[in-house]
């Protein structure tokens, strides 16, 4: 278990993830023909050159969100982690474009006690995804139900 309890986190604690990802085409495609999005801006590049100002197909929004949770997730919440509660403030200020490699970083930003689980803990994070070249493509609060550290016995 690489995840942190609840006890272990602290406001303002900041996580580099190791983890990057570059993006494919495959990764693009299969993720909007499963989800069921026939958006011709992640599906067809002949539209995408000719009709929009990106010039090329752009990575589906919902795979980059998974994504830059997903690569959080060893680090802050592998095996700790009761619930996903929401995510809140998605942003997506500048695409994402199959071959760009994304890196995360991860911030706690609010811990409170659970008022119905005396063995766990709200936790929010802000979690920020950035390309190559340095850009924020991606972010968003994340809260989650966290466990405690389980109490010693004698």
């Amino acid at each position: 278990m690489s995840g942190l309890y609840f006890d272990d986190m602290q406001v303002g604690q900041t996580f580099q993830h190791d983890i990057r990802r570059t993006v494919t085409e495959a990764d693009n495609v299969f993720f909007s023909a499963l989800t069921h999005n026939p958006a011709r801006l992640h599906l067809d590049e002949e539209y995408c050159a000719q009709e929009t100002e990106f010039g090329s197909r752009l990575v589906n929004s919902a795979f980059t969100l998974g994504l830059m949770v997903g690569i959080s997730v060893g680090d802050t919440t592998l095996g700790t982690a009761i619930a996903n509660l929401g995510w809140d403030e998605v942003r997506f200020p500048k695409p994402v474009f199959h071959g760009d490699t994304l890196r995360v970083e991860t911030e706690v930003i609010d811990l409170r006690d659970s008022r119905s689980r005396p063995d766990a803990g709200i936790v929010t994070f802000l979690h920020r995804a950035y390309n190559q070249r340095g850009d924020l493509v991606a972010s968003c609060k994340r809260s989650g139900l966290q466990r405690k550290r389980p109490e010693k016995t004698a």
